[in-house]
């Protein structure tokens, strides 16, 4: 999924998530909660570089980690659909 970055608009955007995530590795506070239950929409770029660097993720519904299984596998998460149909 690729959501357009809107960094250069007022209100925050994408450089806003990105600080976000920033502080929370910094203090570990990855979420453990159910992102095992649901596969999650990040932004493909996201993805690649988390494949690469191991960085975590942010999805749209908020849920932080490390992507490690097959999305195929779960079902969409409703929350992370909402948003997204929301951008459609």
């Amino acid at each position: 999924m690729a959501l357009r970055d809107s960094s250069t608009e007022p209100g925050g955007g994408t450089s806003t998530l990105d600080r976000e995530l920033e502080e929370l590795i910094q203090h570990e506070q990855l979420e453990d909660g159910d992102h095992d239950l649901f596969a999650h929409y990040v932004q493909k770029e996201k993805i690649v570089e988390s494949a690469v660097t191991g960085k975590p993720v942010r999805a749209l519904c908020g849920k932080v980690w490390v992507p490690g299984r097959d999305p195929e596998k779960f079902p969409i998460c409703p929350d992370c659909k909402k948003i997204y149909d929301e951008f459609a």
